[in-house]
């Protein structure tokens, strides 16, 4: 087969990508041809596709007037993209599409230039944007589910909830009316959610009559699963810096605990200098450590020695491959019990849940990982590593992709 990938960003900026690369990786693997469709950038990867790539769009620039005015008409409907995407179909003749992130940069205009050509659309749901405005589901740093459980945005539209502004909450609308009316969403012959709650969230929508299944996320080929020898004494938070993942909650359940062990955060953000003035401010400097962004092999001699992996979140969350990667090594991890989290781990056999928002309940769980003895935390550890080869295999999902490929082309 030659399958079509399609994605906003063409280099690794988070979880999105990581799946994006690696579906391409597993597929060629098997003997697939993939060429891709993307937004040009500089830092884009090498790409024999990249002269089809649409215009580049950066909706965090300075813009004059006339600049917001183009890149708001864009985010509604690219017609550059949809151009090169006919282009690229008619030199290259895939056999099927399947789109990651394509909202704002790409849009869903697109479809209708692969719909000229006949071509299966699969479409994995990474995050919120086809069911919510805002597309992180909150509303003033509280969960939010209301338009997608009431089928109307009157409540995102009083709240202003796309970033506290009147106007970018309209213009939100307006997207989302404008592909209920094309029916866009139908022009999707398969949806992939790599959680049930993604799922049910979807379907809950009604925003497609499409088929929606749950497939988890899968790890690479390559990975080795088996629990880490060398562990030390930390508990591990790696990811971004922000309210939505929890952090400020993970450091004040570490402060009422009054743990030992050192608490590591790895990475950057918008929350970074506000955590580390808490920090200080609370005579952490010591315990709390603040050890920047780290990728490749750093990350992992960080994540393969942590006592466990702790995701406090306070949003819905997929499918994170924090998590994933992870378990592979035998790492506990604790997560809060929200979103697409308390599908990923056996509570009280491969780590714990906690409550969001709550300190004390993240404090517990801490305190609970902490007093496992020596026997209790390896088969908590074995479990986890165990956990992830049944989930997260690789080779088990290709059969299933191909197989749900293979039908979507047979229709044809």
């Amino acid at each position: 087969m030659k399958i079509l990938l399609v994605n906003k960003y063409h280099y690794v900026k988070g979880g999105s990508e990581t799946y994006h690369f690696g579906l391409a990786k597993l597929l060629e693997s098997h003997g697939h041809k993939v060429i891709y469709f993307a937004m040009a950038d500089e830092r884009n990867m090498p790409c024999e596709q990249s002269g089809y790539f649409s215009e580049n769009v950066d909706f965090n620039a300075s813009l004059g007037a006339a600049g917001k005015l183009k890149a708001g008409l864009h985010a509604l409907y690219s017609t550059d993209a949809k151009k090169k995407i006919a282009r690229l179909i008619e030199d290259e003749k895939p056999d099927l599409v399947h789109i990651n992130l394509v909202h704002r940069h790409l849009t869903l205009s697109i479809l209708d230039a692969v719909k000229k050509y006949n071509l299966p659309v699969v479409h994995t749901v990474h995050d919120a944007n086809s069911i919510c405005l805002n597309h992180a589901m909150m509303v003033d740093g509280e969960i939010c589910d209301r338009c997608v459980r009431e089928h109307s945005y009157d409540y995102a539209l009083k709240h202003n909830c796309v970033k506290g502004s009147k106007l970018q909450t309209y213009l939100a609308l307006f997207e989302a009316k404008n592909y209920a009316r094309m029916k866009s969403y139908d022009k999707i012959d398969c949806y992939i959610c790599p959680s049930k709650f993604y799922k049910d969230e979807l379907e809950l929508s009604g925003i497609t009559h499409s088929p929606v299944i749950h497939l988890t996320n899968f790890l690479p080929e390559d990975t080795r699963y088996a629990a880490a020898s060398d562990v030390r004494d930390y508990f591990l938070y790696f990811g971004r810096l922000s309210f939505e993942k929890g952090v400020m909650t993970l450091v004040k359940a570490y402060e009422a605990g009054g743990f030992e062990n050192p608490l590591y955060l790895v990475g950057t953000g918008p929350l970074e200098n506000e955590l580390k003035e808490y920090v200080s401010s609370r005579n952490l400097d010591g315990r709390v450590k603040f050890k920047g962004f780290q990728s490749g092999d750093a990350l992992k001699k960080y994540i393969s020695q942590a006592k466990c992996v702790i995701l406090p979140s306070e949003w819905h969350e997929n499918c994170p491959y924090s998590i994933m990667e992870a378990q592979a090594v035998g790492k506990p991890v604790i997560v809060s019990r929200i979103g697409g989290l308390p599908e990923l781990v056996k509570d009280g056999e491969s780590g714990f849940f906690c409550e969001p928002f709550n300190a004390n309940s993240l404090c517990e769980s801490m305190r609970r990982l902490n007093t496992l003895d020596g026997g209790e935390y390896r088969k908590m550890s074995q479990c986890a590593v165990e956990n992830a080869k049944a989930m997260y295999d690789s080779e088990e999902y290709y059969k299933k992709l191909t197989t749900l490929y293979n039908k979507l082309i047979g229709k044809r």
